[in-house]
């Protein structure tokens, strides 16, 4: 299995944040490369690219100023496999991370990485958060795996990542 490389910007202004790559994106090498998953869809969907990636295009993301990680870096068939000390090694080299690239935006994708985060917030949902790092506002966004029952269709997903565009569009 491949480790998934970040897609890096300096000053991004947004630094999209996954828990931890599919079993699928590890063994293809790029992010969000799910059968199914719709993240690259949505992106398009919600106006935050101006043409329709696919996740062999995942590297391109940096043109439009944006970069992408994972909290973990270990693939897995589901997030609930990593282990506490992945996770808190994680959350360590993801504030390393957003010092070092200055982003605008951090978007979680998934709410589990927030309440790994910021475990004492009473925020709740995806949305725009009252926390920061760094200077960096927190926005989460639902996880677009078929598995997020929470959202279960595409517009239920996009509709969020079009407020993340509000949000990047009013700064």
């Amino acid at each position: 299995m491949r480790t998934l490389r970040d897609v890096i910007a300096q000053n991004p202004r947004v630094l999209f944040v996954g828990i931890n790559p599919s079993l699928r994106s590890a063994e293809l090498g790029h992010h969000f490369a799910g059968r199914g998953n719709p993240f690259w869809r949505i992106l398009y969907a919600a106006g935050l690219t101006p043409i329709e990636l696919g996740y062999e295009d995942d590297r391109r993301l940096a043109e439009f100023g944006m970069a992408l990680t994972n909290l973990c870096p270990r693939a897995s068939r589901e997030a609930s496999e990593l282990s506490a000390a992945e996770i808190e090694a994680g959350k360590r080299t993801l504030l390393k991370k957003i010092r070092r690239l200055h982003p605008a935006v951090v978007a979680l994708v998934g709410v589990s990485i927030y309440r790994q985060l910021f475990p004492a917030s009473v925020s709740k949902g995806a949305g725009l958060k009252p926390e920061t790092i760094d200077g960096a506002r927190i926005f989460v966004l639902p996880n677009p795996s078929g598995r997020n029952a929470a959202y279960p269709g595409f517009e239920d997903k996009v509709r969020w990542f079009r407020h993340l565009r509000e949000v990047l569009q009013s700064q």
